[in-house]
Protein backbone atom coordinates (compact mmCIF):
# COMPACT_ATOMS: atom_id res chain seq x y z
CA UNK A 1 0.00 0.00 0.00
CA UNK A 2 1.65 3.53 -0.94
CA UNK A 3 0.52 5.70 1.94
CA UNK A 4 -0.23 9.30 1.35
CA UNK A 5 1.94 11.82 2.91
CA UNK A 6 0.32 13.71 5.75
CA UNK A 7 -0.82 17.39 5.08
CA UNK A 8 0.68 20.19 7.11
CA UNK A 9 -0.78 23.60 8.42
CA UNK A 10 -1.17 26.16 6.22
CA UNK A 11 -3.34 23.50 3.66
CA UNK A 12 -6.42 24.96 3.43
CA UNK A 13 -8.21 21.09 4.02
CA UNK A 14 -6.79 21.74 7.32
CA UNK A 15 -8.81 24.97 7.84
CA UNK A 16 -12.20 24.14 6.88
CA UNK A 17 -15.23 22.19 8.44
CA UNK A 18 -15.14 18.50 7.13
CA UNK A 19 -18.03 17.05 4.93
CA UNK A 20 -20.33 14.33 6.66
CA UNK A 21 -20.12 10.76 4.84
CA UNK A 22 -23.68 9.41 3.38
CA UNK A 23 -23.77 6.20 5.49
CA UNK A 24 -24.33 4.63 2.18
CA UNK A 25 -20.65 5.07 1.67
CA UNK A 26 -19.50 3.42 4.13
CA UNK A 27 -19.55 -0.13 2.99
CA UNK A 28 -18.35 0.87 -0.54
CA UNK A 29 -14.45 -0.69 -1.34
CA UNK A 30 -13.05 2.91 -1.53
CA UNK A 31 -14.01 4.11 2.02
CA UNK A 32 -13.25 1.27 3.23
CA UNK A 33 -9.46 1.57 1.57
CA UNK A 34 -9.48 5.15 3.53
CA UNK A 35 -9.96 3.79 7.08
CA UNK A 36 -7.13 1.15 6.01
CA UNK A 37 -5.26 3.90 4.72
CA UNK A 38 -5.97 6.36 7.24
CA UNK A 39 -4.77 3.47 9.98
CA UNK A 40 -1.77 2.70 8.10
CA UNK A 41 -0.52 6.55 7.43
CA UNK A 42 -1.12 6.74 11.87
CA UNK A 43 0.83 3.37 12.35
CA UNK A 44 3.88 4.53 9.92
CA UNK A 45 4.34 8.14 11.37
CA UNK A 46 4.08 6.88 14.22
CA UNK A 47 0.86 8.41 15.92
CA UNK A 48 -1.77 8.26 18.01
CA UNK A 49 -4.57 9.34 15.85
CA UNK A 50 -5.09 10.95 12.28
CA UNK A 51 -8.48 12.61 10.94
CA UNK A 52 -8.89 12.31 6.85
CA UNK A 53 -7.99 15.78 6.40
CA UNK A 54 -4.89 15.50 7.69
CA UNK A 55 -4.44 13.32 4.87
CA UNK A 56 -6.22 15.48 2.18
CA UNK A 57 -9.31 14.38 2.81
CA UNK A 58 -12.16 16.65 4.10
CA UNK A 59 -14.37 13.89 5.16
CA UNK A 60 -15.62 13.30 8.81
CA UNK A 61 -13.69 10.51 9.93
CA UNK A 62 -11.14 9.37 12.75
CA UNK A 63 -8.95 6.71 13.47
CA UNK A 64 -7.31 6.46 16.94
CA UNK A 65 -5.05 3.72 18.59
CA UNK A 66 -2.63 4.21 21.40
CA UNK A 67 -0.38 0.99 21.70
CA UNK A 68 1.99 0.07 24.31
CA UNK A 69 5.35 0.18 22.73
CA UNK A 70 4.10 4.56 22.22
CA UNK A 71 4.47 4.77 25.94
CA UNK A 72 7.67 3.06 26.26
CA UNK A 73 9.51 6.10 26.91
CA UNK A 74 6.92 7.76 29.92
CA UNK A 75 7.53 6.58 33.08
CA UNK A 76 4.94 4.75 35.46
CA UNK A 77 4.57 8.56 37.17
CA UNK A 78 3.79 10.28 33.33
CA UNK A 79 1.75 7.34 32.47
CA UNK A 80 -0.50 7.80 35.67
CA UNK A 81 -0.92 11.32 35.58
CA UNK A 82 -1.57 11.62 31.97
CA UNK A 83 -4.00 8.53 32.70
CA UNK A 84 -2.77 6.90 29.50
CA UNK A 85 -3.70 3.40 28.53
CA UNK A 86 -3.63 0.98 25.93
CA UNK A 87 -6.17 0.55 23.25
CA UNK A 88 -6.55 -0.65 19.74
CA UNK A 89 -7.54 0.32 17.08
CA UNK A 90 -10.81 2.69 16.77
CA UNK A 91 -12.41 4.32 13.92
CA UNK A 92 -15.32 6.96 14.10
CA UNK A 93 -17.05 8.30 10.86
CA UNK A 94 -19.24 11.22 11.86
CA UNK A 95 -18.09 11.74 15.25
CA UNK A 96 -20.15 13.68 17.71
CA UNK A 97 -17.81 14.98 20.88
CA UNK A 98 -19.83 15.59 24.53
CA UNK A 99 -17.50 17.00 26.93
CA UNK A 100 -18.55 15.60 30.34
CA UNK A 101 -17.97 17.35 33.91
CA UNK A 102 -15.67 20.69 34.53
CA UNK A 103 -12.57 18.83 35.24
CA UNK A 104 -9.63 19.54 33.00
CA UNK A 105 -6.04 19.35 32.71
CA UNK A 106 -3.09 20.52 30.69
CA UNK A 107 -0.61 18.63 28.71
CA UNK A 108 2.01 18.82 25.91
CA UNK A 109 0.25 17.52 22.53
CA UNK A 110 2.33 17.52 19.26
CA UNK A 111 0.34 16.38 16.01
CA UNK A 112 1.79 14.99 12.72
CA UNK A 113 0.62 18.19 10.90
CA UNK A 114 2.84 20.29 12.59
CA UNK A 115 5.42 18.18 12.55
CA UNK A 116 8.42 18.66 15.50
CA UNK A 117 6.50 20.51 17.52
CA UNK A 118 4.37 20.48 21.19
CA UNK A 119 2.85 23.15 23.29
CA UNK A 120 0.38 22.97 26.01
CA UNK A 121 -3.21 22.02 25.78
CA UNK A 122 -6.16 22.05 28.19
CA UNK A 123 -8.65 19.73 27.48
CA UNK A 124 -11.50 18.22 29.07
CA UNK A 125 -10.45 15.19 31.20
CA UNK A 126 -13.81 13.10 30.01
CA UNK A 127 -15.55 12.85 27.07
CA UNK A 128 -18.17 10.65 25.42
CA UNK A 129 -17.80 10.52 21.46
CA UNK A 130 -20.92 8.63 19.73
CA UNK A 131 -20.71 7.64 15.85
CA UNK A 132 -21.25 5.09 13.17
CA UNK A 133 -18.11 2.37 13.37
CA UNK A 134 -16.16 1.41 9.87
CA UNK A 135 -19.26 -0.87 9.52
CA UNK A 136 -21.35 1.81 9.50
CA UNK A 137 -22.76 0.56 13.07
CA UNK A 138 -23.40 3.14 15.96
CA UNK A 139 -21.39 3.28 18.76
CA UNK A 140 -21.01 5.38 21.68
CA UNK A 141 -17.72 5.25 23.59
CA UNK A 142 -16.98 7.54 27.02
CA UNK A 143 -13.21 7.46 28.05
CA UNK A 144 -11.19 9.97 29.87
CA UNK A 145 -7.51 10.48 30.43
CA UNK A 146 -5.46 10.42 27.31
CA UNK A 147 -7.92 8.72 25.33
CA UNK A 148 -10.08 11.92 25.47
CA UNK A 149 -7.17 14.04 24.94
CA UNK A 150 -6.56 12.18 21.98
CA UNK A 151 -10.90 12.14 20.97
CA UNK A 152 -10.61 16.02 21.54
CA UNK A 153 -7.79 16.68 18.63
CA UNK A 154 -9.08 14.68 16.36
CA UNK A 155 -12.65 15.91 16.78
CA UNK A 156 -11.11 19.70 16.44
CA UNK A 157 -9.30 18.37 13.06
CA UNK A 158 -12.86 18.34 11.71
CA UNK A 159 -13.81 21.25 12.14
CA UNK A 160 -10.88 22.87 10.61
CA UNK A 161 -8.96 23.64 14.28
CA UNK A 162 -5.57 22.66 14.66
CA UNK A 163 -3.90 22.12 18.56
CA UNK A 164 -1.37 25.79 18.06
CA UNK A 165 -4.98 27.46 18.11
CA UNK A 166 -5.57 26.49 21.94
CA UNK A 167 -2.16 26.00 23.12
CA UNK A 168 -0.20 28.16 25.71
CA UNK A 169 1.32 29.79 23.04
CA UNK A 170 4.60 30.24 26.11
CA UNK A 171 4.77 26.68 26.37
CA UNK A 172 5.53 26.10 21.86
CA UNK A 173 8.79 24.60 21.38
CA UNK A 174 10.36 22.15 18.94
CA UNK A 175 9.25 18.54 20.47
CA UNK A 176 13.18 18.00 20.84
CA UNK A 177 13.66 20.89 23.38
CA UNK A 178 10.27 20.00 25.26
CA UNK A 179 11.75 16.24 26.19
CA UNK A 180 15.08 16.99 26.84
CA UNK A 181 13.77 20.05 29.48
CA UNK A 182 10.76 18.16 30.78
CA UNK A 183 10.94 14.10 30.34
CA UNK A 184 9.83 12.98 33.45
CA UNK A 185 8.75 16.06 35.33
CA UNK A 186 5.00 16.14 36.38
CA UNK A 187 2.88 19.21 35.07
CA UNK A 188 2.97 21.34 38.06
CA UNK A 189 6.87 20.88 37.74
CA UNK A 190 6.46 22.02 33.88
CA UNK A 191 4.09 24.52 34.73
CA UNK A 192 6.43 26.28 37.55
CA UNK A 193 9.64 25.67 34.47
CA UNK A 194 7.57 28.18 32.29
CA UNK A 195 6.43 30.56 34.63
CA UNK A 196 3.05 29.54 34.26
CA UNK A 197 0.48 30.99 36.74
CA UNK A 198 -1.23 28.35 38.09
CA UNK A 199 -4.52 30.25 38.49
CA UNK A 200 -4.70 30.17 34.46
CA UNK A 201 -5.60 25.97 34.82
Amino acid sequence: MTLPPIVQVGAPVLRARATPVPPERIATPEFQELVQTMIATMRKAPGVGLAAPQIGVPWRVIVLEDRAELQASLTADERRERERVAFGPRVFVNPELRLLGEARELFFEGCLSVAGFAGLVERSLEVEVTGLDEHGVSQTWRVRGWPARILQHEVDHLEGTVYVDRMLTRSFSTQEQAKARFAGKSIAEIRQALGLDAAQK
